[in-house]
């Protein structure tokens, strides 16, 4: 699944990070940068960093560190 090149508009529930205040956030990917994912959840918007994070979607569970390219690049390297 962590070739997979666009995650705005996906459902995504933080499994596990290093700040415990992140850990269950759940929502809908709003935008996108290389380092972060910003999470609409309850009418407002989080920004959760991906490399120390591990995120669930409803087709399985993604290590931050693997996603962890901007949106561009990640396209690229599923075409290469």
């Amino acid at each position: 699944m962590d070739g997979r090149s666009e995650f705005i508009g996906e459902s995504v529930t933080v499994s596990h990070h290093c700040d415990p205040s992140l850990c269950g956030v759940s929502g809908m990917i709003v935008n996108e940068t290389r380092e972060t994912i910003i999470i609409e959840s309850n009418g407002s918007k989080k920004t959760v960093s991906k490399r120390p994070a591990r995120f669930m979607f409803e087709s399985g569970e993604i290590i931050g560190s693997k996603i962890a390219y901007r949106p561009q690049d990640r396209i690229k390297k599923v075409k290469a």
